[in-house]
């Protein structure tokens, strides 16, 4: 088989994973806290041919860490991210961090999620309201107060650059690194009363839908070119008659 083959079909692969990558993207573009995902790709020499062959790789990958729109609701149990830091929720598995920060109280005074997770401090423990002390304050610290008292604290954390953010449902990731507690809220902290959107651009995206179907068209066009070429090849040197 030709080289040309190869690439093609490793082309059609990169754009396969890029194709989903934009899918997932589009279908969260309303959900709060949602962070894009993007493709990072490379070329890949192959040692077995005389000459060097580029071959795409299936690509990379990667959570943007741009930050979404932030809305105002004039929730009191809303609160939207500033700067490059994450709230932690408990998880299956170990804390969850998500940028989404639309907040219950349950009946007994437990911060949640919309979906039930408990909301957890910088100390990684559920943070407990009183139910009947009235809606809290929360100030850009991430402290919590209810009345002139301060009750609690949302944990506000960083993650290594370095670390692999791998997605958690419905709208968080984990790290293979540990988080950080923040220390300094003179750049991060947390806005009440406003929620972050998806920091997916829809204009973006669908250029890159096109893009990609432009480039996986191309590339079958080279494949069908390719071995078609290999079959007259065949043909010019099969015996006539055989």
């Amino acid at each position: 088989m030709q080289n040309g083959l190869y690439v093609a079909l490793s082309a059609q692969v990169a754009m396969e994973k890029r194709l989903n990558a934009v899918a997932q993207n589009v279908a969260n573009l309303s959900t709060s806290g949602y962070r894009a995902e993007d493709t990072k790709f490379s070329a890949l020499l192959a040692q077995a041919s005389k000459g060097p062959v580029a071959f795409a790789s299936s690509g990379d990958t990667y959570i943007s860490q741009r930050a979404g729109p932030v809305t105002k609701t004039d929730s009191p149990l809303d609160v939207a991210v500033q700067g490059q830091a994450w709230l932690a929720v408990r998880g299956a598995n170990g804390p969850v961090y998500t940028r989404d920060g639309r907040m219950t109280m349950d009946a007994m005074g437990q911060l949640r999620t919309l979906t039930g997770q408990a909301m957890l401090d910088p100390g990684g423990a559920p943070i407990l309201l009183d139910p009947q002390a009235g809606p809290p304050t929360i100030g850009r610290d991430g402290s919590v107060s209810q009345g002139v008292n301060q009750v609690g604290a949302l944990g506000l954390f960083t993650l290594d650059p370095n670390s692999t953010l791998r997605r958690a449902e419905p709208n968080g990731v984990t790290s293979s690194q540990p988080a950080q507690a923040v220390q300094d809220f003179t750049r991060i902290g947390v806005i009440q009363g406003h929620i972050e959107g998806a920091n997916v651009n829809p204009v973006l995206e669908m250029t890159k839908l096109i893009t990609i179907q432009r480039a996986f068209e191309s590339a079958a066009t080279l494949t069908a070119e390719t071995e078609s070429s290999f079959q007259g090849a065949i043909r010019s040197l099969s015996p006539q008659g055989s």
